[in-house]
C-alpha cells in the first residue's frame, strides 16, 4: 500500500516522546488511545512514567494506520484491532536493521501491524482496498460537494 513502513529500534523499552516521535503524534493522543484500547497497555516504571515495549510501539502504529489512513471510527478500529489480534493475522516487520529490504513475515504475537499483509491472496486484497478507500474518498468528496450546493440554495429568497 501507499504508506512508508516505520523502522523500528531494535530497543527493549521506550519512553512516551519516542513512541510519539515514532507514530507521529502528541503525548495526550497515546494517553487517549491508552484509554480507548485496551490492547494498548504500556507499563510503568518506578517513577510512574510509561514504558512502552515494541509490541507496544507496532499497536500504537497500527491504531494510527486505522483511524487517520483507513479513516476507521474508534470503534470500527478497536472492532479491527482485536478481530486482527484475535485472528493471528500475519504482518511484516520492519525493524531498523531490516530499512530497505523485505523482512519476511511473522505471527502476529511478535508481528509489526504496520505493514499489515494477509498470508493468502494479500496483494489482490490489498489492491481492491486500497481501490476502495480511493473511491470512498471520491464519494465524500462529491457528497461534500452537494451539500454545500444545497446549502446554498437553502438561503431565503430576498424580500422585494
Amino acid at each position: 500500500m501507499g504508506r512508508p513502513a516505520v523502522a523500528i529500534p531494535e530497543k527493549l523499552f521506550f519512553k512516551i516522546g519516542e513512541v510519539c516521535e515514532l507514530a507521529g503524534v502528541q503525548a495526550h493522543v497515546l494517553r487517549y488511545w491508552e484509554s480507548e484500547f485496551p490492547m494498548l497497555a504500556p507499563q510503568k516504571n518506578r517513577a510512574g512514567q510509561r514504558v512502552y515495549r515494541k509490541r507496544d510501539v507496532e499497536i500504537a502504529l497500527r491504531i494510527k494506520e486505522l483511524l487517520y489512513e483507513d479513516q476507521y471510527t474508534i470503534a470500527g478500529a478497536k472492532k479491527r484491532l482485536a478481530n486482527d489480534l484475535r485472528a493471528g493475522g500475519k504482518f511484516r516487520v520492519v525493524s531498523s536493521d531490516d530499512v530497505g529490504e523485505d523482512s519476511g513475515e511473522h505471527d502476529a504475537s511478535t508481528a509489526s501491524p504496520v505493514a499489515e499483509t494477509r498470508a493468502a491472496g494479500a496483494s489482490h486484497a490489498g489492491t481492491r482496498t486500497a481501490e476502495d478507500r480511493k473511491a470512498l474518498r471520491q464519494v465524500a468528496s462529491e457528497l461534500r460537494e452537494l451539500l454545500s450546493l444545497l446549502e446554498g440554495s437553502s438561503k431565503p429568497p430576498k424580500a422585494r
